[in-house]
């Protein structure tokens, strides 16, 4: 199927087939699955003959592949991006997958080099920077919007209608009623300590003080129906209460509430946009083994008998950091960590058909940065910038499936968002990413020339066969090496093609524009100023 002058969206929404409920729901759902801390060769799609064992760093053993069979079907059915790019690490990702934008336009440089406020107090809030947000673009073409998970950032600016928040924002160093699990800061002889609230031991090896956002989690749910504040800490029930424990895993929370969610705008017959930012992936504080020096905590054990997963109940006892699992948590090992999101994404697709609106229903996978112990926050090569890219959309035409031997970018989900609800983003206002719906529905071969991506002062740039890393290194990338980064480094440029050198050219023409962290670090002294509003497409 073809499309021309980029009328794509009405086309799009054409090619969903109507739901088995009977009627036709006008725009497609959108489901966006962030997840934390995960390159792409943790997925076995991506081949690499390497990834990350439980203490990080790199391996081959088998014990240690994730295994996907969820996701590879996806892939499959669907299709997946060889090279996606995000920033090296968290925040900065974010804003780019948030903003449809880079670091040049909101500041966010890295995780602890963000650019002050015009008033010269604070960071940079996304929403100020960039006020054409991804919820925003959902909210302006008609959808409901949710988030869930994982924040790093002030919250109350962005237009999501509901939220569940783990840990909830301002739960760091509070004592919150439901839960001791969190590593707090405590003055004593004038100096200040990090300790385990539930052990109230201090803790001597290097941590951050951080919230649980696994195993029984610190939860805030934004605007939930029947409450009478915006903000609320859960377990807010007797009977939630009588549920929460030891037991409570955060990534489940999350999805409950996501699906009520999703069943209450069915039963409304009004699309719905999920931004779903799961902790999954993130390295955090083993509370059930806290003398372990876990780097990634166990999840409830599942297995897949070839058409089905099982998931085993958890039964964990215990108290003061001395926990007895009984067998039903997983080992360390980011590799269970995406097993987890594997049968995360089976519940999701059951509950799609459940609703009847499977065909109706764009599931996007993705990550926001390297794995930690490995790319995380590192400009070496692409180490720190290669992230999954899986896109499944049964009900559209889509024109590509399985994989895509192209480039891609996390800032390019908001234009493609925008795309797909129909939203028209005023020329007037920058953005950085590229709608990848031309790609995908039309015979288009490619979808980028370049992709970029940043770490604090430095950027990062890649095209088919050059790429500049963080370090100023270049490396020739038109083939890929099978732990995918070992790229050949480029030390005399008479040695490669002429399309080699004509590659590195072209993209050394493209940094200057975003090379503005000693020139204008800050956001500008009087903001942004006004801004054409966000329209639907004639």
């Amino acid at each position: 199927m073809k499309f021309t002058n980029h009328k794509i969206i009405w086309a799009l929404v054409g090619c969903f087939t109507i739901s088995s409920v009977g009627t036709a729901q006008e725009k497609p759902n959108i489901i966006l699955l962030y997840a934390d801390d995960i390159s792409a060769r943790e997925l076995p799609i991506y081949d690499s003959t390497v990834w990350s064992p439980p203490k990080g760093g790199n391996t081959s053993e088998p014990q240690y592949r994730a295994e996907t069979p969820v996701l590879n079907q996806l892939s499959k059915d669907g299709c997946y991006i060889k090279t996606a790019w995000a920033a090296t690490v968290c925040g900065p990702s974010r804003a780019m997958m948030m903003t449809g934008r880079y670091a040049h336009l909101h500041k966010w440089w890295h995780n602890k080099d963000k650019g002050k406020a015009p008033n010269g107090k604070g960071i940079w809030d996304l929403y100020d920077s960039s006020p054409h947000s991804i919820a925003n673009v959902a909210k302006a073409g008609g959808y409901a919007t949710f988030w869930a998970g994982k924040t790093q950032m002030n919250i109350e600016g962005f237009q999501f209608d509901e939220a569940c928040f783990t840990p909830g924002e301002g739960s760091y160093n509070k004592a919150i009623h439901t839960t001791d699990f969190r590593l707090e800061t405590r003055k004593e002889d004038g100096k200040k300590k990090i300790f385990n609230a539930d052990t109230n031991k201090e803790i001597h090896k290097k941590s951050y003080v951080q919230s649980g956002w696994y195993w029984k989690p610190h939860v805030q749910l934004k605007n939930y129906p029947g409450t009478n504040k915006e903000f609320v800490w859960w377990p807010n029930t007797k009977k939630a209460e009588k549920d929460f424990g030891l037991n409570t895993f955060g990534p489940d929370v999350e999805l409950d509430f996501i699906f009520d969610f999703m069943e209450r705008k069915q039963k409304e017959k009004e699309p719905f946009f999920v931004y779903h930012t799961s902790h999954l992936g993130h390295d955090a504080w083993d509370f059930l083994n806290p003398n372990s020096g876990n780097k990634w905590p166990g999840t409830p054990k599942i297995s897949w008998d070839g058409n089905k997963y099982t998931r085993v109940t958890p039964n964990v006892t215990g108290d003061n950091g001395k926990y007895d699992t009984h067998g039903t948590v997983t080992e360390s090992g980011i590799h269970n960590h995406v097993n987890y999101l594997d049968y995360q994404v089976w519940k999701y697709m059951n509950k799609l058909k459940e609703l009847g609106i499977e065909n109706n229903t764009i599931f996007i996978f993705c990550a926001d940065n390297g794995t930690s112990g490995y790319g995380k926050s590192s400009p070496v090569s692409q180490k720190g910038t290669h992230v999954p890219l899986i896109i499944y959309a049964p009900g559209m035409n889509l024109t590509k499936k399985g994989m895509q031997d192209v480039l891609a970018n996390m800032s390019d989900m908001l234009p493609t968002i925008a795309d797909i609800v129909n939203v028209k983003i005023p020329d007037s206002y920058e953005i950085n990413g590229e709608s990848l719906i031309p790609f995908l529905t039309t015979n288009k071969k490619t979808h980028r020339e370049w992709i970029y991506g940043y770490h604090k002062e430095t950027q990062i740039v890649r095209g088919n066969l050059v790429l500049k890393d963080g370090n100023n290194v270049w490396y020739d990338v038109s083939k890929t090496p099978q732990d995918l980064i070992s790229f050949p480094v480029i030390k005399d440029w008479s040695k490669v093609s002429e399309a080699h050198r004509k590659e590195r050219d072209k993209l050394l023409k493209t940094i200057p524009k975003f090379d503005l962290h000693e020139t204008e670090h800050d956001a500008p002294v009087n903001g942004i100023g006004k801004v054409e509003p966000l329209k639907l497409k004639k």
